[in-house]
């Protein structure tokens, strides 16, 4: 393992060393004293012209030509092997999060940086980071969001992101305010709205830091979503938030005018990205459905949408976050129904490794971007810093969860609460936004403070919080993939509460997401899809997304092979001969003469199709008319077996003998057993079944259940 990262720091060292010297300012370079002989002067003076060799150059160097790319992809060169030495460290990876080691390294390049300058390494800018680091990572979140988890946890999602960003902002923010009226001497220019910025800034929980250690402890689906979908949501509360009070810190005096003002402008900002995110994923989906002629630059367009709508949301004051999830969420079922299978591969391994390269580079920055000549020490604003997040985080998860707790059917346990407020890890959205402030005499404290919160969030808490999980026992996710029986048994749920729902008259989500998929079937999807990747059967739907996950080689999916076998892999040709099979069969069952259940033609074909034929039962064995015939010998003949028509009307249930016949060749027992009767007929049937028909030995004939129309009973 030595070898393994001695071999991995050794070709970082290799790379990152031209990217040094390039950092190198034109002012610092060496000049030359002695020029050769081939380049002359040209002038009568006697000075030097570069101009105009007097030999043609076999070989030269312009490493200024090429400065920028090259200093680019050696930074990420140099992540991407910190990443591989990482993954092949043996059990490093089960002890320390990638994000530490990924901090440690930028702390290692930082310090290299500064020992061969003398100066402060260069930081990562802000909008570098919000324009082109961020973007991958929220758009890979939003396009892979398990859809169904997060809309039915919308609401604690909000409550937590919006509500709970307030609590820590005001919390944080008026507690530090009053530890500066504590210490006047050292803290005392710092106002209160510097105090409120600063608390809106480390309030932020970064979805990149969270995500990084959640995907690795793999939690169960629901404290995932809440603690993802509350970060998500929370980067785009944090940056209205600090927008909002830097604003207020260039007013020459803030009025209750302006307070209300800023309340509508965090919903116009929050508002309008959302609708803007909402325009451009339409606009991807519709455009996607005529790229049945160019499948190459199919996934070209989601990229582009989603991008779009970021920079247009940015160049509107509006939230970026917002728009880019939002664009997402909305065009990727359309998106994936148009393009080919190829296509699919490449959007979703294209978006994963965009966003592993933007984390990684992310995390060394930010070690780097910590050696720095700028920082300014104060212990009492730091620790009380540190210890007020805590603390304001656990009671706000505390107080929010015990509201949402009396909404909620499935409730949020005290070990899920515990890992919530555990979880909140700081990262480089804060970083990035603290040096934004504009200058003032203790920015250089704000800085010094963030990076502190954000290196003990995640590496202390990043570290414990796996053996946390394994001593609490929380409860983890299931790694199998669900089966086409589970997706069906799902879905049938969901009909059976969106039915009970709209019986009752109760408005919940199982109604409003069936009012939805009614309203997606019949308009959205005949208008953004085209028609030849319109999908026959929802069955068939399934097992093409189940068959998809297994193409893509999902990590967290069981072998489905056993690798200890030594069978023969199905060649491709095979493979294709199964899909070809099972898409048909499946295509035929939906296309049976038995129409499917649906909720909304379930009136309709009552009323149009009185006159079909009843639907038959299998009914059981004590209901089925047995005729056995004994030979001289004893031995068994023969058997029949009736069956009774269930009409789908309303019926009564009575009770009948069921006769037992000893006479196969009665030509009656047929027309016996095959329809339904009324009372009158079967007090009749009792009287025409003649004494060596009843059960032998005296015993008391067996009793039935027979289904009489009310129809017939009225008659």
């Amino acid at each position: 393992m030595a070898a393994r990262w001695t071999l991995s720091l050794l070709l970082s060292a290799c790379l990152f060393w031209p990217a040094c010297l390039a950092l190198t300012p034109p002012a610092e370079l060496p000049q030359p004293h002695n020029l050769p002989p081939s380049l002359g002067s040209n002038s009568s003076d006697g000075s030097l012209s570069l101009d105009l060799p007097m030999a043609l150059r076999v070989f030269s160097v312009d490493y200024n030509h090429v400065q920028a790319p090259f200093e680019i992809v050696l930074w990420i060169m140099l992540a991407s092997l910190a990443k591989l030495g990482f993954h092949w460290s043996g059990r490093v990876p089960a002890v320390v999060p990638e994000s530490c080691l990924l901090i440690m390294v930028g702390l290692l390049v930082g310090g290299v940086i500064y020992g061969v300058r003398h100066s402060a390494p260069p930081t990562l800018s802000a909008d570098a980071f919000f324009l082109f680091l961020l973007p991958p990572i929220v758009l890979d979140a939003g396009y892979f969001l398990p859809g169904k988890l997060f809309f039915e946890n919308l609401g604690t999602i909000l409550w937590y992101a919006v509500l709970g960003t307030l609590w820590n902002m005001l919390g944080i923010g008026l507690s530090l305010y009053g530890v500066c009226l504590l210490a006047p001497s050292s803290l005392g220019d710092i106002s209160l709205l510097h105090c409120l910025l600063f608390g809106s800034l480390i309030a932020a929980v970064d979805p990149v830091a969270v995500l990084s250690v959640f995907q690795e402890m793999h939690v169960n689906d629901q404290l995932h979503i809440l603690v993802f979908g509350e970060s998500l949501l929370n980067d785009a509360v944090t940056v209205v938030l600090y927008k909002l009070f830097e604003s207020f810190l260039r007013l020459p005096s803030v009025s209750g005018l302006d307070v209300l003002l800023g309340g509508c402008r965090v919903l116009v900002v929050g508002l309008g990205g959302l609708f803007i995110g909402l325009f451009f994923g339409l606009v991807a989906a519709l455009t996607s459905r005529f790229t049945s002629r160019a499948q190459v630059i199919a996934p070209l367009f989601v990229f582009l949408y989603s991008y779009l709508s970021y920079l247009t949301s940015e160049m509107l004051h509006l939230s970026g976050i917002m728009a880019i999830v939002t664009c997402a969420v909305t065009m990727k079922q359309y998106v994936e129904a148009n393009v080919s299978e190829r296509s699919k591969t490449s959007i979703q391994y294209f978006l994963k490794m965009w966003s592993s390269v933007s984390e990684t580079l992310i995390f060394v920055f930010l070690g780097v971007s910590t050696i720095q000549d700028v920082h300014m020490w104060s212990w009492p604003f730091v620790c009380s810093t540190l210890l007020l997040c805590l603390i304001w985080r656990a009671t706000g998860v505390l107080l929010l969860t015990a509201v949402v707790n009396k909404l909620r059917r499935n409730t949020v346990t005290f070990r899920d609460q515990f890992i919530i407020a555990y979880g909140g890890l700081r990262g480089a959205i804060c970083f990035s936004l603290v040096f934004l402030i504009d200058d003032f005499p203790k920015k250089r404290l704000f800085i010094t403070t963030t990076i502190v919160v954000i290196l003990f969030t995640v590496f202390v808490q990043g570290m414990t919080i796996k053996p946390l999980v394994e001593l609490l026992d929380v409860k983890r996710k299931k790694r199998a993939l669900p089966t086409v029986s589970e997706e069906i048994h799902s879905r049938l749920i969901d009909h059976l509460l969106a039915g009970i729902e709209d019986v009752v008259g109760y408005w919940g989500q199982h109604y409003w997401k069936d009012k939805f998929e009614q309203f997606n079937k019949k308009y959205l999807r005949r208008f953004l899809i085209r028609e030849d990747h319109q999908a026959p059967s929802s069955i068939l739907r399934v097992y093409q997304e189940l068959e998809r996950r297994d193409q893509r080689g999902d990590e967290e999916a069981p072998p489905l092979v056993d690798p200890r076998s030594h069978s023969r892999p199905l060649l491709p040709e095979e493979m294709d001969s199964i899909r070809r099979i099972l898409s048909r069969n499946l295509q035929n069952f939906n296309n049976k003469q038995t129409p499917a259940y649906s909720r909304h033609t379930l009136h309709q074909d009552a009323t149009m199709d009185r006159t079909r034929k009843p639907l038959h039962r299998h009914r059981s064995l004590g209901e089925r008319y047995t005729f056995n015939t004994q030979g001289e010998d004893g031995e068994f003949s023969g058997s029949r077996r009736g069956r009774a028509g269930l009409s789908r009307s309303h019926t009564v249930c009575s009770m009948s003998p069921r006769p037992v016949l000893q006479d196969s060749s009665v030509p009656a027992a047929t027309s016996q057993t095959r329809g339904l009767v009324d009372p009158k007929s079967s007090a009749v049937r009792k009287e025409q079944i003649s004494p060596h028909h009843q059960a032998p030995d005296g015993r008391t004939p067996k009793k039935q259940l027979s289904f009489v129309l009310e129809s017939e009973k009225q008659q």
